[in-house]
């Protein structure tokens, strides 16, 4: 089992390999699409702006408050967006009927589908958003300790899981569809866009489907109370880490999906 898994990250790190040697073949076009994400998504920063421009708070949060919460959901949803980028690509794969060579392959058809994009012109919106986050630390007056250190990193991990699992979720749709299905959209870039204010200003209803169903509040929500000071239960600092589960029900319906899967005939 363990040189398995070896094997798995070998592979991984092979298919990470050549697709950072594609991209620096065309140095140019790397960087400028990446300085290209890395301006449009201030677009958002702007809106933002503006709005507290005339008002001093939102939901009770203020605008250094909110440019830290959209960071970080900005940031889990770009490492999430260029490492699961292949779910996002997976349509193609099952309409060109190349998944038919996927399966055949004597490895874990999840690794493969992984390994065949990755979308490393993202680190321009992530570096946006750590420039966003490094400022919003400035001004909203954190005392940052270990611990507070720990739920930021807590909540990249379970919001790159959360985001990753919607991915594979729109791909294992697309077995029955063979198209992928544009409502996903709204929930992974919406959650992106809706995600730049704290989960609780859109209601209590909103909050609970949020908890429960969609685990958004728990890589957003919930530490940043902590990290705000406004809660200090210690449990907010591991809530984001129970946010991974939601990699199991998605899992679950890919390998629903594979087993009734049928070729398209491409």
């Amino acid at each position: 089992m363990l040189l398995k898994r070896k094997g798995a990250v070998r592979l991984y790190g092979h298919y990470l390999s050549i697709n950072v040697r594609s991209a620096m073949q065309y140095k140019t076009s790397f960087f400028l699409t990446a300085l290209g994400q890395f301006l449009v998504s201030f677009n958002v920063f702007l809106g933002i702006y503006f709005m507290f421009r005339r008002f001093q708070s939102v939901g009770g949060f203020t605008y250094s408050e909110v440019l830290l919460c959209f960071s970080v959901v900005l940031l889990e949803f770009s490492l999430a967006e260029m490492l699961a980028r292949g779910f996002d690509l997976f349509p193609e794969m099952v309409r060109t009927g190349s998944f038919d060579q996927v399966l055949v392959r004597p490895r874990n058809e999840i690794l493969q589908v992984l390994g065949s994009k990755f979308e490393l012109t993202r680190i321009g919106r992530m570096l946006q958003a750590v420039v966003m986050f490094c400022y919003g630390v400035s001004r909203c007056g954190v005392e940052w300790k270990f611990l507070k250190i720990t739920a930021v990193i807590f909540m990249l991990i379970g919001g790159c899981a959360v985001f990753s699992g919607l991915f594979l979720i729109r791909a294992a749709l697309c077995f029955f569809t063979l198209e992928g299905l544009e409502f996903m959209n709204i929930l992974t870039d919406g959650a992106r866009e809706y995600g730049k204010y704290p989960v609780s200003i859109y209601g209590k209803k909103t909050l609970l489907v949020t908890t429960f169903l969609i685990p958004y509040a728990l890589i957003q929500y919930y530490p940043l109370l902590y990290i705000l000071d406004r809660d200090s239960s210690l449990f907010l600092i591991f809530v984001p880490l129970l946010a991974v589960w939601f990699l199991l029900p998605s899992y679950a319906l890919w390998r629903f999906g594979v087993r009734h899967y049928q070729s398209s005939g491409s």
